[in-house]
């Protein structure tokens, strides 16, 4: 999905939203809700503040750490647009007019899912089948394939329980280890 961004504004509006939506397993509301402020670069990448999301209702905020990368590389992706676009304070992800001109005003969250089904359709996916939440489930179970525990998934994703994160793991370790696997 990433690889068919156009170098357009919009594009790289496009590739750092589902660069970061992807590493940061963040809900769409978080993602377009995602201040200027909110983002701290260290050395390793970047650290996120998330001020309110639907496990913080009270809004006590808590923060997602997003590796530099060496594939996808989202702090990149989102360095170029916020330079491209000449962002410095407010919304990072806006609307982006025909022509190029960047809008003041945060991208709507249905937006989020707009773009992840029009690049799903572009890698030949069937678009019904993606929201925006698909970059949130995506991330937890490329993790969970790759190995990382449930510990390490819930302090990117978040979640208060571990029963609702453990079923995107069991998911994808239904063969792994199998009970029966010595004896079948």
């Amino acid at each position: 999905m990433v690889a068919l961004c156009p170098d357009t504004m919009i594009g790289k509006r496009n590739r750092a939203l589902l660069c970061l939506g992807f590493a940061g397993a963040f809900r769409r509301s978080e993602l377009c809700a995602l201040e200027v402020a909110d983002l701290t670069e260290v050395a390793d990448g970047l650290r996120i503040l998330i001020r309110r999301s639907k496990g913080d209702q009270e809004g006590q905020g808590q923060e997602v750490a997003i590796p530099r990368g060496y594939r996808l590389r989202p702090v990149e992706a989102v360095q170029i647009w916020t330079a491209a676009a000449g962002i410095t304070s407010g919304p990072v992800f806006r609307a982006v007019a025909l022509g190029g001109k960047v809008s003041v005003a945060p991208l709507a969250e249905n937006s989020a899912a707009r773009i992840v089904k029009r690049y799903a359709r572009r890698v030949g996916l069937d678009p019904a089948s993606y929201a925006g939440h698909s970059l949130r489930r995506g991330f937890l179970t490329s993790a969970a394939e790759s190995g990382a525990s449930i510990w390490k998934l819930s302090e990117v994703s978040r979640h208060k329980s571990l029963d609702t994160l453990r079923g995107y793991v069991r998911r994808v370790d239904l063969f792994k280890e199998h009970a029966g696997a010595a004896f079948l």
